[in-house]
């Protein structure tokens, strides 16, 4: 029954979704709030698109298409972790990466398209999956306008080390190189065991630092899944982005600050979707008792670290919400914990997943804000995320590249292209 409320869902939206072709006409967008993405407001004015992107900012455009005066609007929202392809299987159990034991494919796909779905109508219209051989297809569907979903950057398959017998650094290399010519974006790489065995280091420093070099002669990104002394090593590496952080020394944080490292901490969803979902995980893989009890342990201290990290000058913190089967639709719910529970000005966590992701993967011009020249990725919320964070939870509004996906806004003129199921 679930597969089919999922298949009827993806069809629908499909079927929409052909319709929701490039316009022929400017939209103009009436706004009394904007957030641009990068720390500024903007009142009573109007964005004009063409072909996808953002022309201009003119209080005085028209005649105006959708009409979203009432609401907040901002840039489409950036999550620069999630693991996209992660869902549950028919039987309600983890079926992981791709298709799980005893899945048939098309119930994959159905799962991961309606992830991607649901990724989009909660605001995200870009994410990194951080990354799975599944990605590819479903990135490259979305890209062509098969079905819709956010933008995927995907590292295609993780450098997962295991000590010494995960290679040679010159083998390392070679790996590298392997998941360029498959199609990664960026590369993510394991430098500790999962904070459920403890987060014990996993590579050399031979090792990282191969890694990371290569990924850099290759023209990729890498980001570095990294707790306690691992993070120093990471850093030291050269590596562009650390994961997580936690059981580090704090005074790492000011380390990633002086050589201009992104650091993407989660502040809670990550915990929480575990914690809600424990049934559904518990025995597979490394989900074992003792692992959940070691995540409750440790999430008391990562709020202190997360804290620490927003008072750190200079430090870069991006938007990830480490997104597995069960939190697709509930990303924004990190905002929520950021501020409440990390102490995060509301300002700085919406740039988080907006200039900053965007800069953190070397996009701030062409997505990330609401600027003349960018792509027109534009969400509406009900009310003020400024002053009250849970706003995050009322998307009225979500377009992407100029093509509308969500307009539950009573105020919102309807389109011909609007993709509402």
């Amino acid at each position: 029954m679930r597969t089919a409320r999922r298949a009827a869902l993806i069809l629908c939206a499909l079927s929409l979704a052909g319709a929701a072709s490039a316009q022929e006409k400017a939209i103009v967008i009436a706004a009394s709030t904007i957030i641009d993405g990068h720390g500024h407001l903007l009142h009573n004015t109007r964005i004009v698109i063409e072909n996808s992107k953002i022309i201009r900012i003119d209080p005085k455009a028209g005649p105006v298409t959708y009409d979203l005066r009432g609401l907040t609007v901002l840039p489409g929202w950036i999550d620069c972790h999630e693991h996209i392809s992660w869902h549950f299987g028919e039987d309600g159990r983890l079926a992981g990466d791709g298709i799980g034991k005893n899945e048939v494919p098309e119930h994959a796909f159905l799962a991961m398209a309606a992830n991607a779905w649901a990724t989009l109508r909660a605001g995200f219209t870009t994410i990194q999956s951080v990354g799975s051989p599944a990605d590819v297809g479903l990135r490259e569907a979305i890209a062509h306008g098969e079905i819709p979903g956010p933008r995927i950057l995907t590292a295609v398959r993780p450098l997962e080390g295991r000590g010494p017998q995960t290679g040679t650094p010159e083998e390392i290399r070679k790996f590298v190189d392997r998941d360029k010519a498959m199609g990664a974006d960026l590369m993510k790489i394991f430098a500790s065991a999962s904070i459920r065995q403890g987060g014990t280091p996993t590579l050399s420093q031979g090792q990282l630092n191969a890694a990371c070099d290569e990924a850099r002669k290759d023209g990729l990104r890498t980001l570095v899944h990294a707790y306690g002394v691992a993070v120093k090593e990471a850093v030291d590496a050269g590596c562009t982005e650390v994961e997580h952080g936690m059981l580090m020394p704090l005074s790492d944080l000011q380390l990633m600050a002086e050589q201009h490292v992104f650091f993407d901490p989660q502040a809670g969803l990550v915990f929480q979707n575990y914690f809600d979902h424990e049934k559904n995980y518990l025995g597979i893989g490394g989900y074992t008792p003792e692992g959940f009890a070691a995540m409750h342990k440790v999430w008391p201290s990562d709020d202190q670290m997360f804290n620490a990290a927003v008072h750190t000058k200079g430090l870069v913190i991006v938007f990830g919400t480490d997104a597995v089967a069960g939190a697709f639709g509930y990303q924004a719910e990190e905002f929520i914990y950021r501020v409440q529970k990390a102490g995060m000005p509301a300002m700085e966590a919406l740039e988080s997943a907006n200039y900053y992701a965007a800069e953190s993967m070397n996009l701030q011009n062409e997505i990330g804000s609401i600027a003349p020249g960018l792509q027109a990725d534009i969400i509406a919320l009900a009310g003020d995320p400024l002053t009250d964070i849970t706003a995050v939870r009322r998307i009225s509004f979500v377009m992407k590249d100029g093509v509308v996906y969500k307009n539950v806004a009573r105020n919102a003129i309807p389109h011909r292209a609007d993709v509402t199921p």
